[in-house]
């Protein structure tokens, strides 16, 4: 509502500001006219930019600027060779300065206000940042991934995640105290790698209480990406604009995909929830379901698959034993 009231009042000052300089010279109406169009280009231009990132502003401000200056620089030699210097001049501009304008248009996409101050104290601006949130150091499975050369970058630990990796790591649980523990070897073990950058970094937000919450702030300031697998920070992340990598994602991609009426050899381990059920499960971990396979347990069965169930957990696989699939096509010819 008070950005209302601002357009508002923005928008009478242009217009009373043309009525008074139109009246100096007898032209109210023209110079109100005059006034209302520069107070809504005004008010225009500002909703334009509110949607356009600070980088792309600076960069493009930036880019014409070097333009301009590069085509003042050209037209030095011409001044004695041209006819037309005005011309020339105008020509050269207009073209070196949108051709600037362009090119940091492109540039400052990837600029951020963190990237800036970065530029002015002389540090540069780093590209394909990367957060890692306590659950991805603890879990472990970044540091394979790291090795295999999939992922490479440059990973920012803040003081906050490595204070509550030490507060888990002095806990009293043992299982606790393990767990934080390995995240910190963990770190260690990504600190040694070659394609890839550990960085601890002291930025945190005093008023912001939760641990995900001040990741996904930081990793808005820095423009960077967040690696997990915790689904609810997922979420939270990507209501926020944040690019998230989720470990658990990557691993369910790379499971060995399995069709419906394929057929697969399993060691049935358990009883299923529902009566009757079997419960086996892949080298990868997926749980498979076999349809009257309580009888089965302790030994290999060759079982078929008849469908397959994706959820955000991972995927669940429902099969029947080879012979009881067999015969039920056999009926249904």
């Amino acid at each position: 509502m008070i950005f209302i009231v601002l357009r508002i009042a923005v928008f009478a000052v242009f217009l009373m500001a043309g009525y008074l300089l139109g009246s100096k010279y007898d032209s109210q109406v023209v110079g109100a006219v005059w006034g209302a169009v520069a107070g809504a280009l005004t008010i225009f231009t500002e909703t334009i930019l509110k949607k356009i990132s600070i980088g792309v502003i600076i960069g493009g401000i930036f880019g014409m600027s070097v333009g301009i200056l590069f085509a003042n620089l050209a037209l030095f030699p011409l001044k004695t060779i041209v006819q037309d210097y005005a011309a020339t001049a105008f020509l050269l501009n207009a073209l070196f300065g949108y051709t600037g304008l362009l090119i940091g248009l492109r540039r400052g996409k990837g600029l951020t206000i963190s990237g800036i101050l970065r530029l002015f104290r002389g540090q540069g601006i780093e590209e394909n940042l990367k957060l890692l949130d306590t659950s991805v150091i603890i879990d472990g499975r970044i540091a394979d991934v790291c090795e295999a050369g999939f992922v490479e970058g440059t990973f920012i630990t803040p003081q906050f995640i490595l204070q509550e990796l030490q507060y888990i790591a002095d806990s009293p649980d043992p299982l606790k105290r393990g767990r934080g523990r390995r995240g910190l070897d963990v770190l260690h073990k990504l600190q040694k790698m070659s394609n890839v950058t550990v960085k601890i970094v002291d930025e945190d937000f005093p008023k912001i209480k939760e641990v995900d919450s001040k990741l996904v702030a930081l990793a808005r300031l820095l423009d960077a990406k967040v690696i997990t697998n915790d689904f609810n920070l997922n979420k939270i992340a990507e209501l926020q604009g944040v690019s998230v990598l989720n470990i658990h994602e990557l691993a369910n991609a790379l499971k060995p995909v399995v069709l419906p009426g394929e057929t697969i050899k399993l060691f049935v381990i358990k009883e299923g929830k529902e009566h009757n059920q079997g419960v086996a499960y892949l080298d990868d971990g997926t749980m498979v379901v076999v349809e009257n396979g309580k009888r089965l347990i302790g030994k290999n069965v060759d079982v078929t698959v008849t469908s397959v169930l994706q959820t955000t957990a991972g995927r669940m696989i429902f099969s029947k034993t080879k012979e009881d699939y067999e015969r039920e096509e056999y009926r249904a010819v």
